[in-house]
């Protein structure tokens, strides 16, 4: 098996494969209120094309797939092209990181076609505020599809929050409650500059750091070990079920150990999630490309991987992608 290496000796396992650039949200931290440009359906890869791309990721030693968006689950017959990646390798980790709008009429259809494990976007547990964040009065949507996820077998459950200074910062606690209640792992990120509106500031995110000292003086934290690099720093209660995990993207990148490439639904290679330069993909899928030119193309663009994310020096550019075009 090749291993994916950077010039910096990171091993790259993981690979983030949007499947749409569409939403039925509208998250202001990610999309303007009247939404996006949607790409042409032409331009996004077929379920042939995305499976083919992840069946030579796995080849080249990706071991965790996560599905992602837009949102998957408004892509027609999702189910069918989680189907096919689990039919690549039996052992691979197939996940979905999904808003949970559709979950609840999804969910088990999703499991029964070999999803193993997912994430929930929730970024407020109180209505006014999830309608501000999301512009969808869809709070009791999203709670639904959690239970219903739990039910089908989906476990851990990660519900990710992304807090931001002025908005939701409030419902620290909440979620964590919401955690030791429910037995899920939510996992808060800081505000990053991906936003449409680029309305992004320092002054908005609210550091990892402020939100752990604030969780673990009402619930003392333990720290989680993990054997393998993920973005999150996780803690379990000590007292009893739940975890959370924190994501400090902005205040303390994990750049060095980041083991992630990211494929756009229009097939755009990414080596980073605030890269400015992207690798055609999908130019080489269409143009009967073989499987070891493909290979030899990855590999090489993981080989020009960035060092890391830039948001806190001077020069940095923002993406013109946002998001959503991107996935997370």
């Amino acid at each position: 098996m090749v291993l994916l290496k950077d010039s910096f000796g990171r091993v790259i396992d993981d690979l983030r494969i949007s499947v749409t650039d569409r939403c039925n949200f509208r998250c202001t931290y990610c999309m303007p209120a009247e939404g996006l440009p949607w790409m042409p359906k032409k331009e996004i890869l077929t379920f042939e094309e995305i499976i083919r791309v992840a069946r030579i990721g796995v080849e080249l030693g990706i071991i965790t797939i996560r599905v992602t968006g837009g949102e998957p689950t408004v892509r027609s017959n999702i189910e069918d092209l989680i189907r096919g990646l689990s039919q690549i390798d039996p052992n691979l980790d197939l996940t979905m990181t999904t808003n949970g709008f559709l979950l609840k009429k999804k969910a088990r259809a999703l499991r029964e076609a070999g999803l193993k494990r997912i994430n929930v976007s929730l970024d407020s547990l109180h209505r006014e505020c999830f309608r501000e964040m999301t512009r969808r009065d869809a709070l009791d949507d999203v709670l639904a599809g959690l239970e219903e996820a739990s039910a089908v077998g989906f476990w851990p459950i990660k519900v990710n929050v992304v807090v931001v200074r002025g908005v939701n910062e409030n419902e620290v606690l909440d979620f964590a409650r919401f955690a030791r209640d429910r037995g899920y792992q939510v996992r808060f990120i800081e505000f990053m500059p991906l936003d449409a509106d680029r309305a992004w500031s320092l002054e908005k995110v609210v550091p990892s750091r402020e939100i752990l000292a604030r969780i673990d003086a009402q619930y003392p934290l333990v720290p989680v070990k993990t054997d393998r690099p993920e973005p999150a720093t996780v803690f379990r209660f000590a007292d009893g079920l739940g975890e959370v995990g924190v994501i400090p993207s902005v205040t303390e990148p994990f750049c060095g150990s980041c083991n992630r490439i990211r494929v756009t639904a229009d097939g755009q290679l990414r080596t980073c999630l605030f890269s400015i330069k992207e690798h055609n993909l999908k130019t080489l899928l269409r143009e009967g490309a073989s499987d070891e030119e493909i290979k030899a193309f990855i590999v090489a663009a993981v080989w020009a991987k960035e060092p890391g994310h830039r948001i806190n020096q001077p020069d940095f550019v923002q993406p013109e992608r946002t998001m959503s075009a991107i996935g997370g």
